[in-house]
């Protein structure tokens, strides 16, 4: 998720009416992983403390090139969703990206989902927040306040990683890259 830091918001868009799957629901951009997501161009890559956690409670198949695809999907999902880039000619940057959460779905679910989310901060990648232009995926898109959300319908989800980035800056608007990620498994 993208973070005004400077303004308290973060970045949302409304989940098209067509879509099967939570239509018209405010959600941060992102999406899942691409085959190809782990052959794009880094430029800075993930910091080795933010690698540790994405590589903690995974399988032996999970390698640090797995946790920098993800890392990869989410700048190229935001980037597709919202017009905004996070590469530049020599590839992406993804030394500022935190993780914040996983989020799994419980068994027997209809839809189930195995969720990262990471926080990256406008002013650390040099973003201009007016950037931001709609997609066919996302609608609306909006600078919401990390703080007063509840005018945006959102799925669970959503409000549970809301709350906890809500935490966590007022502990440090920092967001150390250490701090481990909290994890949401509901069975």
């Amino acid at each position: 998720m993208l973070v005004d830091r400077d303004n308290a918001r973060v970045l949302m868009g409304k989940r098209s009416s067509k879509h099967v799957f939570m239509p018209d629901l405010y959600v941060f951009p992102g999406g899942r992983r691409d085959r190809n997501d782990w052959r794009l161009p880094v430029n800075t890559p993930l910091r080795d403390e933010v690698v540790t956690h994405l590589l903690s409670n995974t399988t032996k198949r999970f390698t640090k090139s797995t946790a920098t695809a993800l890392a990869l999907a989410a700048a190229r999902e935001l980037s597709e969703e919202t017009s905004i880039e996070l590469r530049d000619s020599t590839g992406f940057n993804l030394q500022n990206f935190r993780y914040l959460a996983r989020a799994i779905t419980p068994i027997g679910q209809p839809r189930r989902f195995d969720t990262r989310f990471f926080v990256g901060f406008c002013d650390e990648l040099n973003i201009d927040t007016s950037q931001a232009k709609d997609s066919d995926e996302l609608v609306d898109l909006r600078w919401v306040d990390i703080f007063k959300p509840e005018d945006h319908p959102m799925p669970a989800i959503t409000v549970l990683i809301l709350k906890e980035l809500q935490a966590r800056m007022q502990q440090s608007s920092e967001l150390a890259y250490d701090v481990p990620p909290c994890f949401i498994k509901r069975i």
